[in-house]
């Protein structure tokens, strides 16, 4: 019996060794030095000073509206990816399409609308049709798609088959083993799956407000460039109260139909 190389027998050290001086290359990098983050953590201190206490500065409807157009614009965005992916999803499940060339195809599709963020799609389709939330409805949709389609061409693959075999073993067609078959096995998870990306989308259409996609995200960036702190926290409550709201009410629909 051969005996084991240095490198089986210390790999456990050599990775750990390994990540820390990664770390430690990454703090020096981004200069990362004591005192700037002890400096760094003072101002920190004296902004939360300025914040308490929070404050809608005489324009508690104008936020309302904004918020509004916030979430609706997560919405929709999520809407329009669903009906996108669905049938795209199919396309890339393997135990739908049999072609592995026409599914590898498909599946890199997903990976390249995924791989750009939706605040750079933000920059390019405010540039394209102008500010407002059509843009940020369109930057969110478009990396959902693959995100979405990725995810249930899995929760399609992840189904058991014997069900699907037994619509076939009765006289029907594959369209109808998809639909008696597959669809009521996948379909809570990809019910979650909506449901976690229309709550992350609520929190990313905030964020796309600041490069003038609409929505609160904007009212956000105009009270920290004018340094009106107390209304700024006012509005990050606001965001977590509505993003709490739909957290909790995505749960309540998960459990639903769980019990259903």
């Amino acid at each position: 019996m051969m005996a084991p190389t240095f490198l089986a027998r210390h790999s456990t050290a050599l990775i750990f060794g390994g990540g820390f001086l990664l770390l430690l290359f990454g703090l020096w990098r981004v200069d990362a030095a004591p005192a700037r983050l002890l400096e760094g953590m003072q101002k920190l201190g004296w902004l939360l000073a300025l914040m308490w206490p929070p404050s809608p500065g005489g324009a508690l409807r104008d936020l309302l509206g904004a918020l509004a157009e916030t979430v609706a614009m997560a919405f929709l965005g999520t809407l329009l990816a669903v009906v996108v992916a669905l049938p795209l999803s199919f396309l890339g499940a393997g135990n739908i399409i049999g072609n592995v060339l026409a599914r590898f195809t498909i599946r890199r599709a997903y990976d390249g609308l995924r791989a750009v963020d939706s605040l750079v799609w933000a920059l390019i389709f405010v540039s394209a049709v102008g500010m407002g939330p059509f843009a940020g409805i369109l930057a969110l949709a478009l990396p959902d798609i693959g995100l979405l389609a990725k995810m249930f061409s899995e929760s399609l693959e992840a189904a058991e088959r014997q069900q699907v075999e037994g619509v076939r073993a009765a006289g029907g067609s594959r369209l109808h083993a998809i639909r008696y078959g597959l669809l009521p096995q996948a379909g809570p998870v990809m019910l979650a799956q909506v449901l976690y990306t229309f709550e992350s989308n609520t929190r990313s259409a905030t964020i796309l407000g600041v490069v003038g996609a609409g929505g609160i995200g904007l009212a956000l960036s105009d009270r920290i460039r004018l340094n009106n702190w107390d209304e700024a926290a006012f509005i990050v409550l606001m965001i977590l109260v509505a993003v709490g709201l739909i957290d909790w009410g995505s749960r309540q629909l998960r459990l639903r139909l769980i019990r259903a």
